[in-house]
């Protein structure tokens, strides 16, 4: 019994040294001479330096011990030492030093901290490694700072990108110790700023305590644009990132061919959902671009596999499309999908760790979170079906309606006509704007916040009203009024035709038309007196409109007052003058002189009429433009380029005027409106007094106002130089692209030199600008071509004989209609079958209609009267010109 009494003794005592051993605290006590040798080692210190021990930093002293296994994972050694024991007169000497922690690289002393900021674990790691990291990790406060990095990364590396409120939390710590392990494979940039917040596309930065994207700026994109994102939506945990970065780096897309119990990927062991998307031969390119698509937008969560269908060794059921898996191990589930958005949908749930359960405290939390306004993640979710649906959806404009389906609209300040409805509203009101748009068509959707924001401002005025017909609904009003293309805004002014509006579809640049539609055009005057009050804006202003809303300073048009000046109103140019004056209504104001008056005024000034007079504002300088236009459309076309500024500011709105000119941009790119910037400008215009500018279209971009000229110069140069900056594009003459030397001074004589050089072939070009196509973004989407295959050229004929019947000068007009109007085909054949396929849907149209008549009359007379007074048509027609007719 003895040996094994002795051998059992033995064993419990070898037990409780290994215990012992276990437990021993990582935390080291330093004297004077080993905190020496530590520092001439070499390796990363953490040291407290104290003399007595209160409650507070007995607790410290607690959470310093425990974070000193943590930190050995990283090469930090922590200790503590002393100073009642060791005298170091830097640290021990005064009781104020001693309320901090000390982090040493070898002998050098990197960093203090205050023992409050250092109060846990986490804190101390996130610290510690904050500081060690400082070189690696980028701070950023602002979206600039931010897009400077990711211009730096272009082509290079992934960013990730990092958001916490405050410092030393958990979820600091977890992003630093991903900073530690990743940092040699991506770019890491922390903030703790809600304006970067806004930027990433959070709606409520607030309510967001920590978050974490990954900014794909490896692959080369656009320049200027910044690099796309994924949103990680679990809570920012170490494993969570390791997860993160890990699903990142696996391949976008694995092919397999075995059923999806068998499948076995490189990743496995992260434990994250597997969906299976089964590839079938006859659609293979359809089915590779709605895996990628699906695989960008689950990017990081999710694992997208395709299966080859025609394998032999794939057994699963033909009528199932997907499957998923939410864990390794876990079912496969086999599933048909009708939509991506379905798909979306069920993995946006999947918030949670792998096999975490939900409590029932927790899930009465979250109940209580979706009565307050839901999860902050929300947005990013919308952020993942927006990356999917720009890959699906044919443009952004469909992206960001289809993202916003779910707010309503107040349309309150719109009446809603009906057929009724829409004939008493042109006998009540003066001016009557209509939208006539379709709920299918994603820019009419998109449209219709903008003409509902024209209408909240403009209800104060009592002669006009916004309206707007449903063409899917109202198909015969839409009809009737010629409607073959959506959204199209017209305004009926009483006892006179209607216009069409063919601006910007937004709502500063329709406000301004509708204020300038009310006034009469043109306006006649009779006096000298009443031209000075018109050039100056007091006479031709509508009643009840402040001539503020008149001059709208982004609309160039609305600064433009235009006089006609005739000998005689016998003249037979005064009526051309009034026609063109009415084509232009809302465009600019436009006045007729045309009496005694106008011919002692042209004495005066030496001149011969017929001419137009210009003013751009009340205080501008006045031009004499000679009136030579015989007919309607070359007077449109003079009054059109008259009114266009010499020297103008360009903008967004403004752009196409002036590109319609065809002639080599002069463009001078300022920053800010400083002493170097005016002095520049002023140079210019010198330049442009003295004639030397005659061949070419001087403007400037102040990149304040119009950020958008940022990446249009950046194109034009592959950088932004120094501003004010000052480039040459000729955009109709090869593209080329000049830029004069930014360590000349912008001065006049210099300016001359260089573009002399420019034009003797004597300067190199610093870019091209490449004239680049914009296709569709998928082949099934190109409808034009479509509609070609079926009927040979009828789409281009369509699009050229739409661009003839606009007035000279708006043919290329901003509205995005017009981009689809490509090629212009003049063949009698083709327009003698364009005139037949009109015919027939005139006559489909028609029967549409009898139909329509015949079934309202059996209809009104099943109801009693009130019911017929409230009742709607509903169309069982499809709107003018869709698929169905053509």
């Amino acid at each position: 019994m003895l040996p094994i009494t002795l051998i059992l003794v033995t064993l419990a005592s070898l037990n409780a040294q290994m215990c012992a051993a276990a437990n021993a605290s990582k935390l080291l006590e330093l004297t004077r001479d080993s905190l020496t040798e530590q520092m001439l080692s070499g390796r990363m210190l953490f040291v407290y330096f104290g003399n007595q021990v209160s409650p507070t930093l007995e607790l410290f002293l607690e959470q310093l011990e425990r974070s000193a296994e943590a930190l050995e994972d990283y090469g930090i050694t922590v200790a503590k030492i002393n100073c009642t024991k060791e005298n170091i007169p830097i640290y021990c000497g005064n009781e104020r030093l001693m309320q901090r922690a000390y982090l040493f690289r070898g002998p050098e002393e990197l960093r203090s901290f205050n023992i409050d900021t250092v109060f846990d674990v986490s804190a101390i790691v996130s610290h510690v490694l904050f500081t060690v990291l400082f070189d690696e990790v980028r701070y950023v406060h602002t979206p600039a700072e931010l897009q400077a990095v990711e211009k730096a990364a272009r082509g290079k590396t992934d960013v990730v990108f990092g958001h916490i409120q405050v410092h030393g939390l958990p979820e600091h710590r977890a992003l630093m110790e991903a900073a530690f392990v990743y940092g040699s494979k991506f770019q890491f940039v922390l903030t703790t700023g809600g304006p970067l917040l806004k930027h990433m596309g959070v709606e409520d930065p607030s309510s967001l305590q920590a978050g974490l994207w990954l900014l794909h700026c490896k692959g080369v994109g656009p320049p200027g644009e910044p690099c796309p994102h994924t949103a990680m939506r679990r809570p920012l945990t170490t494993l969570n990132i390791h997860t993160f970065l890990q699903l990142i780096q696996a391949p976008l897309v694995t092919e397999a061919w075995v059923d999806p119990v068998e499948v076995e990927v490189g990743y496995s062991q992260l434990q994250v959902p597997l969906l299976f998307l089964f590839l079938q031969p006859e659609t293979a390119a359809l089915d590779w671009d709605a895996a990628q698509g699906l695989a960008w937008a689950l990017r990081g969560h999710v694992g997208v596999v395709l299966i080859h269908r025609d394998s032999p060794k794939v057994k699963s059921p033909l009528k199932y499309n997907a499957a998923y898996r939410l864990s390794y191990g876990a079912a496969v589930k086999y599933v048909t999908f009708d939509n991506m958005e379905e798909v979306i949908s069920l993995f946006s749930e999947q918030q949670r760790p792998v096999g975490e359960e939900r409590t029932a405290e927790e899930e009465e939390e979250e109940g209580e979170e979706e009565e307050e306004g839901g999860d902050p993640w929300s947005s990013q979710v919308g952020e993942l079906e927006d990356q999917l649906l720009l890959d699906v959806l044919d443009d952004e404009v469909a992206a960001s309606v289809y993202h916003n389906r779910h707010q309503i609209l107040d349309q309150e300040p719109v009446i809603e006509l009906t057929a009724d409805l829409f004939k008493s509203a042109l006998v009540q009101y003066d001016h009557l704007v209509v939208l006539f748009y379709a709920k299918w068509d994603a820019v009419s959707m998109a449209f219709l916040s903008s003409f509902v924001e024209v209408a909240e401002a403009l209800e104060g005025l009592s002669d006009v009203a916004l309206g707007s017909v449903d063409c899917g609904e109202w198909t015969d009003v839409c009809g009737d009024q010629g409607i073959t293309s959506f959204p199209v805004v017209m305004v009926h002014h009483r006892g006179d035709d209607a216009q069409t509006y063919r601006g910007m579809l937004g709502s500063q640049s329709l406000q301004s038309f509708i204020l300038l539609s009310r006034v009469s055009s043109p306006v006649r005057l009779s006096s000298s007196e009443e031209v000075q009050a018109f050039m100056e804006g007091a006479l031709g202003r509508s009643e009840g409109a402040p001539e503020e809303d008149l001059y709208i300073g982004t609309q160039t048009h609305a600064l433009v007052r235009v006089l006609g000046v005739y000998g005689s109103n016998t003249d037979s140019g005064v009526r051309l003058f009034e026609a063109a004056a009415r084509a232009l209504r809302g465009q600019m104001l436009l006045g007729m002189l045309d009496d005694t008056s106008a011919q002692n005024w042209a004495l005066e000034l030496s001149v011969d009429l017929p001419v137009l007079l210009v003013q751009r504002g009340p205080h501008g300088q006045r031009e004499v433009h000679a009136i030579q236009a015989s007919s309607l459309d070359a007077l449109i076309a003079l009054i059109h380029n008259a009114s266009l500024d010499p020297f103008p500011e360009l903008t967004v709105e403004n752009l196409p005027d002036y590109l319609e000119l065809r002639r080599p941009l002069l463009l001078l790119f300022v920053a800010e409106e400083g002493p170097e910037s005016a002095a520049a400008l002023l140079e210019m215009q010198a330049l442009l007094q003295a004639g030397h500018l005659k061949v070419y279209m001087p403007c400037w971009i102040n990149l304040q106002r119009t950020p958008a000229g940022g990446p249009v110069l950046e194109s034009y140069l592959g950088a932004i130089p120094k501003l004010p900056a000052l480039v040459l594009s000729q955009l109709h003459g090869g593209g080329e692209v000049f830029h004069f030397p930014s360590h000349h001074p912008l001065q006049a004589g210099r300016i001359l030199h260089w573009l002399q050089s420019v034009e003797h072939q004597q300067a190199q070009p610093a870019g091209l600008v490449p004239d680049e196509k914009w296709p569709p973004s998928r082949p099934f989407f190109d409808f034009l071509s479509v509609m070609d295959q079926e009927m040979p050229g009828y789409a281009a004929q369509r699009s050229s004989m739409r661009d003839k019947e606009m007035p000279p000068g708006y043919a290329a007009q901003k509205s995005p209609r017009n981009k689809m109007a490509a090629t212009d085909t003049t063949s009698s054949a083709g327009e003698k079958r364009l005139e037949g396929e009109k015919q027939r849907t005139k006559e489909v149209e028609e029967r549409g209609r009898r139909r329509r008549r015949k079934e309202e009359r059996r209809k009104e007379g099943e109801k009693d009267p009130d019911e017929r007074r409230g009742s709607r048509t509903p169309a069982n027609t499809p709107s003018p010109l869709t698929h169905s007719e053509l």
